[in-house]
């Protein structure tokens, strides 16, 4: 049976967590190596200032006292005795489309395991709601795996999957959208007179590509973004040549 790794940003007891390594647990041999807490909007920083803690807490199960690829770097590099065919991360209560790919944990831990050359996919419910529903989630996981599994992924991408909770059946490859949310900072004043912000996300749903991952979801598809590691914009290479002669000392 295939190799597949768990993992998340929302903590090892986390619902989501545990739906996914219920689920996959019939398609290969699940290990699960996540943080011990919740890791939200993590990206894929790394613990350099202090010392990583791990713990076993079952059989096959890892909770790593850090981010998400931290988790990633210890299971790779330390606890796993193979590298695992596939990695499956989630699945995350909230939506990661759009700019916030740049933020997500759930994301940045399936892109440090395609640093590390494994397919790997990030999935999230974009709901914000109470009661959630992570079966219809698992049901298309269990679809999407084996088909990773057997036919793999380009090196150096990923699948960024978004759900919306009351999905309608249909799936669409979608691009990454631009920023459609403005940023409103909730300024107040704590017992002591200190200022502090509460960060929320207000959308801006006019004008969406139909093409992208939000126009997708808001109309009940599923949406499944590749998404690659090399940022290089080749097309400045070229365009931006003629800056060499004007940068060099002489």
């Amino acid at each position: 049976m295939p190799n597949i790794l768990v993992t998340n940003d929302d903590g090892i007891l986390a619902p989501g967590l545990r739906a996914l390594a219920s689920g996959l647990a019939s398609i290969g041999t699940v290990s699960v190596v996540a943080p011990s807490n919740e890791r939200s909007a993590a990206a894929q920083s790394l613990t350099l200032r202090k010392p990583i803690f791990c713990e076993q807490i079952a059989e096959r199960e890892w909770a790593v006292d850090g981010t998400p690829a931290d988790a990633m770097i210890l299971a790779f590099h330390s606890l796993l005795p193979q590298r695992p065919d596939l990695v499956v991360s989630g699945i995350n209560p909230g939506g990661n489309l759009g700019e916030n790919v740049y933020y997500s944990g759930t994301v940045g831990a399936a892109m440090e395991a395609a640093i590390n050359h494994v397919p790997a996919i990030a999935v999230s419910i974009v709901y914000r709601g109470k009661n959630f529903d992570y079966q219809p989630a698992m049901r298309f996981v269990g679809r999407l795996a084996p088909l990773i599994l057997k036919e793999g992924l380009p090196p150096g991408v990923l699948l960024n999957v978004n759900i919306p909770h009351a999905w309608k059946g249909g799936v669409r490859f979608t691009r990454q959208s631009p920023k459609i949310t403005r940023n409103v900072l909730e300024r107040r004043e704590d017992p002591r007179g200190r200022t502090y912000y509460w960060l929320h996300e207000q959308k801006l749903l006019e004008g969406i590509d139909p093409d992208t991952d939000y126009a997708a979801i808001m109309d009940g598809a599923i949406s499944i973004t590749p998404l690659v590691l090399d940022h290089t914009h080749t097309p400045s290479l070229n365009h931006l040549s003629h800056w060499k002669s004007l940068l060099e000392e002489k």
